[in-house]
C-alpha cells in the first residue's frame, strides 16, 4: 500500500481491489483507514489532484496550446491513468479530423474505439455508427447548417420564454385548439 501511495494513488478503493487478488485477507474499510491516516500524518506531502475540469480543458486543448506546467500535469495524470490516456488519444484524434475534415479516416477511428476498454466511448461510436454517412459529409464536405442550426435555437428559446416549458397545461391548450 505504502508503494501505491508514493506512487501517487490516493484511492482507498482502487488499492484494495489491486492488492485483494495478491492475496491481502483485510476488508475495504482498514484500506480507508489506512488512506485516511497518511492523508492525515504531518509528513504526508501529497500533491493535490487538478479538478476534472482542468483535466479535461488540458484534453481539448491543442497540446501546442498547454503551457509547459499544464503538459506536465496533464502527462502526470495520465501516466496514472491508462484509460483517460487512451481517451486522450482518441479525443485528440477526432478533434484532429473535425479541424482538417478528415471524414474518410472515421472507419478507422471508430475501430481503434471499439478495440478499447472505454464503455462511454463505444456508446458514442455506436451512435456515430448509426448515422455514419452524414457524419462523414459532415466531417468531409466544406457546407454547414449551423446558420439555420442558430435560427432554430433562438425560436426555440423565444417560445420558451414566451409561453415557458411544454407542460401538460400547454398541451391540453393544443389539443383542444386544433380538435
Amino acid at each position: 500500500m505504502d508503494d501505491r501511495w508514493n506512487q501517487g494513488c490516493t484511492n482507498a478503493w482502487r488499492v484494495w481491489e489491486e492488492i485483494v487478488p495478491l492475496g491481502y485477507q483485510g476488508n475495504y474499510q482498514r484500506v480507508r483507514a489506512y488512506f485516511w491516516e497518511k492523508q492525515l500524518s504531518p509528513g504526508s506531502v501529497t500533491a493535490r489532484p487538478p479538478s476534472p475540469r482542468a483535466v479535461t480543458g488540458w484534453i481539448l486543448r491543442r497540446p501546442e496550446n498547454l503551457t509547459e506546467t499544464e503538459h506536465l500535469r496533464l502527462k502526470a495524470v495520465l501516466v496514472h491513468c491508462p484509460e483517460l490516456d487512451a481517451l486522450t488519444g482518441h479525443v485528440r484524434s477526432f478533434g484532429q479530423m473535425l479541424t482538417e475534415r478528415q471524414g474518410e479516416r472515421l472507419p478507422q477511428w471508430l475501430d481503434a474505439v471499439r478495440r478499447d476498454n472505454l464503455p462511454g466511448l463505444h456508446t458514442l461510436a455506436a451512435g456515430i455508427d448509426r448515422n455514419r454517412d452524414a457524419v462523414i459529409a459532415g466531417l468531409t464536405l466544406p457546407w454547414s447548417s449551423g446558420v439555420v442550426e442558430g435560427h432554430v435555437n433562438r425560436i426555440k428559446m423565444l417560445k420558451r420564454q414566451i409561453l415557458g416549458r411544454a407542460g401538460f397545461h400547454l398541451l391540453r391548450k393544443r389539443v383542444l385548439l386544433y380538435s
